[in-house]
């Protein structure tokens, strides 16, 4: 296996003579779909207060709008990237564009918790198709290692302007107009992916993929949602039998599939791809990546808006720096990692994302903005390094006719983390949260809403005379709980920068 990886990561044979017309445009397109997902993905967390507000969600449902998208994309990232190696990575591409757009709408005008969780679970299903076919088709459209690394760095520099993008537009559009308007700006993104891309993509496919098996399907769906839920199940009201049971569930059928793709004459995902340690340790930097950060970024918005006092426009103003940071080194990030090494680059990046998180355990009510601007431009820096030379990595290690289901691994490790970091770090803070002492003489029905979530307490708080002390001792338990995520959060960065330099160890680029 090693000597496959080493081979891939070399430059291609006539890799001067395939050098695609045309495949910077085409890039840009891919990275148009890119920009949509992270845009989508940010301006949930600053419509949340406002969500709150108008579907009146109880903190459960509110953790369910945040992460049912994660659920469903983590248990169909591997399928979905095994079907566009198969059909057509362009074809399912353009349609999972299309999808996309029309749930998109859905998600602008559901009018209760329940359709807004649903709605967020089928832009999951959409957003499956999405970004494996992104980095399975850079694969196969730059053959030069080193284009191939500027391409991956402009894609991941992309996905984080959209973390800037996203607050920004999202601020103006919730500052002007309904909650449901940050998700109507996709569909004119959409149009112009689906109309220019049409064009431009070349289409590519495995020549020999074999069956869609559509057991293993199900298997990686089960699976991938049952550990997820049961883990989540568990941070929010403790070790039960529910959860022990899904938790069963979902790791049998995990067992199955790996024990099912050993097996079968061509498997959806080539389990044996993780016997080469350098794929392994980019996969777990991927995922505790994620997990530290997600958790806390989730809650960050809202304590912008909700704690601070700040528009919305504003608090995404105040986000731009982690997404400077990232764009800035994710552009010079697989340099740097020739020049030096790739578990120095990785490594360094998780550090810096767990200092950064470690910085954010200070956050009180009036923290000023010098201390979180410089912990999120920390933070930026270190997650452009790691994103950036792990997605190298994974790619660069599979022949490019399995492109697709290698993509598929490492979004897959991205979602799965995603979804573990707001379930657990969430959980975190809603547990802290909610242990705050309602003021003494609250009526017990606003201390039950207050005791829900912050936007709970805001909304109840306004029909006492006095809203002060009540939104007081609310606003403090909130910060107490980020606090103590972000500092669960740096512990698991650091654990996973000591991790990625042992797995990385002789890795190239």
């Amino acid at each position: 296996m090693n000597g496959t990886v080493q081979q891939a990561s070399g430059a291609e044979p006539g890799a001067q003579t395939q050098r695609r017309p045309g495949r910077w445009l085409a890039l840009s397109v891919l990275v148009l779909a890119v920009l949509l997902v992270a845009v989508d993905a940010t301006v949930l967390g600053l419509a949340t207060p406002y969500i709150s507000e108008d579907l009146k969600p109880s903190g459960t449902q509110l953790l369910w709008i945040g992460d049912v998208y994660s659920f469903v994309i983590a248990g169909l990232l591997v399928s979905m990237g095994s079907l566009g190696d198969r059909v057509g990575r362009k074809k399912l591409l353009l349609l999972g564009s299309v999808a996309f757009g029309l749930v998109s709408v859905l998600n602008a005008y559901a009018t209760t918790p329940e359709l807004m969780i649903v709605a967020r679970a089928l832009l999951g299903v959409a957003g499956a198709t999405l970004m494996p076919a992104t980095l399975a088709l850079i694969r196969n459209l730059f053959h030069d290692p080193r284009e191939r690394s500027l391409a991956i760095g402009i894609w991941g520099a992309t996905a984080s302007a959209g973390t800037a993008v996203g607050p920004v537009v999202g601020g103006f559009l919730l500052e002007h107009f309904w909650w449901g308007s940050v998700f109507l700006i996709n569909l004119p993104v959409m149009a112009v992916l689906v109309l220019v891309g049409v064009k431009l993509l070349p289409e590519s496919r495995n020549p020999e993929p074999g069956p869609w098996d559509l057991t293993s399907v199900a298997l990686s769906l089960v699976g991938m949602v049952a550990v997820v839920y049961a883990v989540k199940e568990a941070a929010s009201h403790g070790p039960g039998l529910t959860a022990g049971a899904v938790a069963l569930l979902g790791a049998a059928a995990l067992y199955g599939f790996v024990r099912r793709q050993l097996t079968l004459p061509v498997p959806l995902l080539n389990m044996r791809l993780f016997r080469d340690r350098g794929f392994s340790g980019a996969v777990l930097a991927d995922l505790l990546t994620i997990l530290g950060l997600a958790g806390v970024v989730f809650f960050l918005s809202q304590y912008l808006q909700l704690v601070q006092g700040r528009g919305p426009l504003e608090a995404g103003l105040a986000e731009l720096p982690a997404a400077v940071g990232a764009v800035s080194a994710g552009l010079v990030a697989g340099t740097l990692a020739r020049r030096f090494s790739v578990r120095a680059v990785v490594s360094g990046g998780l550090a810096a994302i767990g200092l950064g998180l470690g910085a954010l355990t200070l956050l009180d009510r009036t923290t000023g903005y010098p201390l979180l601007g410089a912990a999120l431009l920390v933070v930026g820096v270190g997650a452009g390094f790691s994103f950036t030379v792990t997605a190298d990595v994974i790619l660069s290690g599979v022949p490019k006719e399995q492109a697709g289901a290698a993509s598929a691994v490492s979004e897959t490790a991205y979602e799965l983390g995603a979804a573990l970091g707001i379930a657990l770090l969430g959980s975190v803070v809603t547990g802290v949260y909610a242990g705050f002492t309602a003021p003494a003489g609250t009526p017990p029905d606003i201390a039950d809403a207050a005791h829900d979530s912050l936007g709970g307490a805001v909304e109840a708080s306004s029909a006492l005379p006095d809203p002060g002390p009540l939104l007081d001792a609310a606003r403090t338990a909130f910060v107490d709980g980020v606090a103590l995520a972000a500092g669960l959060g740096a512990a698991v960065l650091l654990a996973a920068s000591a991790a990625a330099w042992v797995l990385l160890r002789g890795r190239k680029l």
